[in-house]
């Protein structure tokens, strides 16, 4: 009889229940914030304004997703029942009012009011749930975890990431099926629906019985007091490469599509971005668990840029972007430039926790993580921007011939330039993962 009532509760003590799963239904609902592309354009042409104009929307929701993971920090620290609260409102409020002001703009074409509205809402109020969100379960899940911090970590980031693979066929159904005014209806609905995963993960969120908070000063120091217990290069070199990965991830990412269109794969884009997507969401998981069996985490690092520079290094070689179409072992290498540099992307969020916790300890997990996701906010300012200009800046726009007889402007000579900016990068990242980040045994 007792055994039985044991079992009964076991659930409210099942790491699954308590860790896993929440931090699944919180990640892999914010992590649709991925799927702006999808619908960027409908804004755009339905509230009378340039695509260029819309995506600023983007940019401030990865913005502000860096910012307030680095300014609530410690209100995650401290509650998780309260950031993860947080997060769900912020989050579903963000796309309900996104969801209004499209409305409003498709009645008022043009209306200043209805971008700065969707500014706010998707880029502020979504990007604080966003922030709050991401962070929320990682500590729990390292709590609960502690053998397998990076396994832990590493599947709820890679709902993160798989987000927009599952999600966007999804919305993609929605636009086509909800009729005239289907941009704002699918945003409003998801809203609820968003929120109603987000609000089952805050509810089933918990940290370990036997985890003990630190509770006053003697227990509890200053972000910058356990920062400085090593030397603070250490952790400019852990802000520094996090930073470096992100900016090149996306500096590559935002070209894809492109790219593959170059070397005469069009037809098959949608596909590939759906298998750069799993990629992404596998080096999550794979280098976060990989990590686990390594005894200094940072090697994982280590791999990531030198995988990254080889296979950016060789495509510059062989001008494969410029070159690929009709060369299947060109094309086999800048697939497995976009496929590296998407897992290496992903694993590098994965990691960061667990290679800070192996640093830092976890007492202030929380709000640490949360200033190195200010990192992302930077990069997310400047990965696409900087190679955006690079293409409008090097190479000759050409005229493309697809296999339906469709003609597309490229510029192949840019996008192969990109790889110039990133590989240099990425050496300057591997050096800062091999001098400034010391070596560290796991605690």
């Amino acid at each position: 009889m007792g055994e039985s009532v044991k079992n009964q509760g076991g659930w409210r003590t099942n790491k699954w229940v308590r860790a896993a799963i929440p931090a699944l239904l919180l990640h892999c609902s914010i992590g649709t914030v991925y799927c702006w592309s999808i619908f960027s354009q409908e804004i755009a042409d339905y509230i009378g304004f340039s695509k260029g104009a819309t995506e600023w929307a983007f940019s401030f929701a990865i913005f502000f997703l860096g910012m307030s993971a680095a300014f609530l920090g410690n209100v995650v620290e401290k509650d998780i029942h309260k950031s993860s609260l947080i997060a769900s409102i912020c989050f579903a409020a963000g796309m309900a009012g996104t969801g209004f002001f499209i409305y409003y703009g498709g009645a008022h074409k043009g209306s200043a009011l209805a971008l700065i509205g969707i500014y706010i809402c998707y880029g502020f109020i979504m990007g604080i749930g966003l922030g709050t969100g991401y962070l929320s379960p990682v500590k729990t899940l390292m709590l609960w975890f502690k053998d397998r911090k990076g396994l832990a970590t590493g599947l709820a980031v890679a709902g993160f990431g798989a987000a927009k693979a599952i999600a966007s066929p999804i919305m993609q159904g929605m636009l086509s099926g909800l009729g005239e005014g289907g941009i704002y209806k699918m945003f409003l609905i998801l809203a609820v629906v968003y929120f109603v995963m987000m609000f089952a993960g805050h509810l089933l969120l918990k940290k370990p019985d036997d985890w003990h908070e630190p509770q006053n000063k003697e227990e509890s120091q200053s972000i910058m007091a356990v920062l400085k217990t090593k030397p603070i290069s250490n952790y400019i070199g852990i802000w520094l490469m996090f930073y470096i990965n992100i900016t090149c991830g996306l500096a590559l990412i935002s070209q894809e599509k492109m790219i593959v269109k170059c070397i005469g794969l069009a037809a098959f884009a949608g596909v590939i971005s759906t298998i750069s997507a799993i990629f992404n969401a596998g080096g999550r998981l794979g280098f976060s668990a990989w990590a686990d069996t390594m005894k200094d985490r940072n090697t994982i690092y280590k791999l990531i840029f030198i995988l990254s520079i080889a296979f950016t290094g060789i495509v510059m070689v062989t001008s494969g972007i410029k070159n690929g179409e009709g060369n299947g072992l060109l094309i086999a290498l800048v697939l497995g430039l976009i496929f590296v540099v998407n897992a290496g992307y992903g694993g590098g969020f994965s990691n960061v926790p667990t290679l800070l916790s192996d640093h830092y300890g976890m007492g202030n997990i929380s709000a640490i993580h949360g200033i190195t996701l200010s990192a992302w906010a930077f990069a997310g300012l400047t990965g696409n921007q900087m190679a955006t200009w690079i293409v409008n800046h090097f190479g000759e726009p050409v005229e493309h011939a697809l296999a339906d007889g469709s003609v597309i402007t490229v510029n192949p000579t840019g996008y192969q330039c990109v790889l110039y900016a990133t590989i240099v990068l990425y050496v300057i990242a591997l050096v800062l993962s091999l001098v400034l980040v010391k070596p560290t045994d796991k605690k």
